[in-house]
């Protein structure tokens, strides 16, 4: 009997197949070592591969579309109602080809080489933010041992190093304060590649048609704008923006029962980096609008006399992810509605 399906189970070394044929029989249940799974896929006939998305994914689906193999990544959290009994390598792997074959399950499209270039770029450089963060931190929790109260910001941080450094803070003894003056070189080291990561990105952005339509959206910047390019391969698998809005977490849950509907929060689940960057996007609007109302969205105005600024916050990320999706599903750039002089 022929194979017609094959569930993939990656892993670092040993990877786990199982295939069926069209019956639903099981042909192969087996494991496979990391330089094994290419020869075992030249063999075998072009068939349905069903694997679970993740960081490796995408290369395995690649390589194997290359061979033939029409190739399916799944959300894991979609695939592990099929799972029975235990979580073994083999019962995942057998989850797998069942929830490939599903009507209703959702796919995720195979990325290129080049955007998870572009996204190892976001990834270093929200890494980095990370431990600049923890480096600033550091240096007020040991100001403030010695009573010396630091303001927020980075500048705030580098400047009082500094005058620590120069001997400007009696207070700091002169063993804390070469420990601040190291903690401050490292910012420093930080703060150049993180200008080089930009740099980077501005270079992919400028080559990249969608990243530079998507920053036509207003609290869209560079950074945000080259990593929906990078992370959506092919907006037309979500059926509305709502959808998509929905795949990064940015809608409120549903409790609904007896005809009553009931909106929660925002479920957060999906992709956290990507709702984050907007989430900070609209933030900066949301300031603006306060300031300035005439230069934003006069819906954001309104819903600030109404509303929470968080909660104004949200929706507006919302609604930009559904703005988003729109450019990237139907092309254009986005048009200010009316009454918004930018």
């Amino acid at each position: 009997m022929e194979i017609t399906t094959i569930g993939l189970d990656l892993a670092k070394s040993v990877f786990q197949v199982h295939a069926v044929d069209a019956e639903g029989k099981v042909i192969v249940r087996k494991a496979l070592r990391r330089a094994q799974v290419l020869p075992f896929f030249k063999t075998a006939p072009p068939c349905l591969v069903g694997i679970e998305a993740c960081g490796t994914s995408h290369h395995w689906a690649r390589e194997l579309r290359r061979l033939g193999h029409e190739v399916r990544l799944m959300p894991p959290a979609y695939v592990k109602p099929y799972v029975k009994r235990g979580k073994t390598d083999a019962n995942d792997a057998e989850a797998i080809c069942e929830a490939v074959t599903r009507p209703t399950m959702r796919f995720v499209a195979i990325k290129s080489e080049q955007q998870q270039a572009a996204l190892a770029l976001h990834r270093t450089r929200d890494l980095l933010v990370k431990q600049r963060t923890q480096l600033v931190n550091m240096i007020r929790g040991l100001l403030a041992e010695f009573g010396i109260e630091m303001a927020r910001g980075l500048h705030h941080a580098l400047d009082l190093a500094a005058r620590v450094a120069q001997g400007a803070a009696p207070d700091v003894p002169e063993l804390a304060a070469r420990v601040i003056t190291g903690l401050a070189g490292q910012i420093g080291d930080l703060q150049v590649r993180l200008t080089a990561l930009e740099k980077e990105l501005l270079t992919w952005h400028r080559t990249n048609e969608l990243s530079q339509r998507l920053s036509t959206i207003p609290g869209v910047g560079l950074i945000s704008a080259t990593a929906l390019a990078a992370s959506v391969t092919d907006a037309s698998r979500f059926r509305s923006g709502r959808q998509f809005a929905a795949s990064l977490g940015l809608t409120p849950l549903q409790n609904s029962s007896g005809g009553k509907e009931r909106m929660g929060r925002i479920s957060r689940m999906g992709d956290r980096y990507l709702r984050r960057l907007l989430v900070v996007g609209m933030t900066s609007l949301v300031r603006r609008a306060r300031t300035r109302p005439d230069s934003v969205d006069p819906r954001i105005a309104a819903m600030l006399a109404r509303k929470p600024a968080r909660v104004v916050t949200v929706a507006a990320a919302n609604r930009t992810a559904r703005v988003a999706w729109s450019i990237m599903a139907r092309g254009g750039v986005y048009r200010a509605p009316q009454g918004v002089t930018a």
